[in-house]
């Protein structure tokens, strides 16, 4: 039973893997009424075990949960789920055994008992959109990500005929301006990624950005001091990174769960 089940429901599930590592990334932006809020945390605090014992298995790097704002109702997705693996394959094939995992977590429970369990998962929240990505560009930086870290995470938009103009911009002219800003202390880290999957022009967004803070006081209250002087070269080369991309939305998530 336990292993049907595991088939019909699509397991829900960034900061210290070196900049220079692959990076991969399973983004899943959750649903949840002011009604379900209970029984949804109820149904992660039951998945965080499964993930740390896929952790031990080697089956995914680590598990986060994120608490999005504005998060209103109306307002789109209330909570984010990531899953990091540092290979592509894995990803994108779900590999693991999630029953040994499953068996590793809960060992005492009955079949009745993970049914009732996996019945609730679906209950809980609608799983409303599912990105899979990799991190192209990361600053060099120590920051730990503790919980309560914040995240503005970027949707990003390629122009049409700008894609690999708007990726190299980020990498070669934004990166340098974000590193200052993590060196001087202003943030704790960035990040630039690709969306994989689902792809074409037809996308919402092509790339996303997490800017992130320790906290919405390191956010808002730390003064960042001038960075120098652009040239006008440099100047132009800001402007056209900026024409080369639509920021289309911008969540904030504060960091509520993690499993390393």
């Amino acid at each position: 039973m336990i292993k049907a089940l595991l088939t019909a429901i699509t397991l829900s599930c960034i900061c210290r893997l070196p900049a220079q590592e692959k990076l991969f990334l399973v983004f899943e932006f959750m649903r949840v009424d002011n009604e379900q809020e209970l029984i949804y945390m109820e149904t992660e605090d039951f998945w965080e075990k499964i993930h740390e014992q896929r952790v031990k298995n080697g089956d995914i790097f680590g598990w986060d949960l994120w608490r999005l704002q504005p998060g209103g109702e109306d307002q789109g997705y209330q909570y984010l789920t990531v899953n990091l693996y540092d290979d592509k394959v894995k990803m994108m094939s779900g590999a693991g055994d999630v029953e040994k995992a499953l068996k590793g977590a809960y060992p005492d429970l009955s079949e009745e008992e993970l049914y009732e369990k996996f019945n609730q998962t679906g209950k809980s929240r609608d799983l409303a959109v599912r990105l899979y990505l990799e991190r192209l560009a990361q600053t060099e930086n120590t920051f730990e990500m503790p919980l309560g870290t914040v995240a503005a995470i970027d949707m990003m938009k390629a122009e049409p005929g700008k894609y690999w103009e708007y990726e190299k911009a980020e990498k070669e002219v934004f990166k340098p301006m974000h590193q200052r800003s993590v060196n001087n202390g202003s943030k704790g880290n960035w990040s630039f990624f690709r969306i994989l999957v689902p792809s074409g022009s037809d996308n919402y967004a092509s790339h996303i950005t997490v800017n992130m803070f320790k906290d919405y006081n390191h956010m808002y209250n730390t003064d960042s001091p001038p960075g120098p002087e652009l040239s006008a070269d440099e100047q132009k080369a800001v402007r056209d990174g900026i024409d080369a991309r639509d920021m289309k939305y911008t969540y904030m998530a504060t960091l509520i769960r993690k499993v390393r």
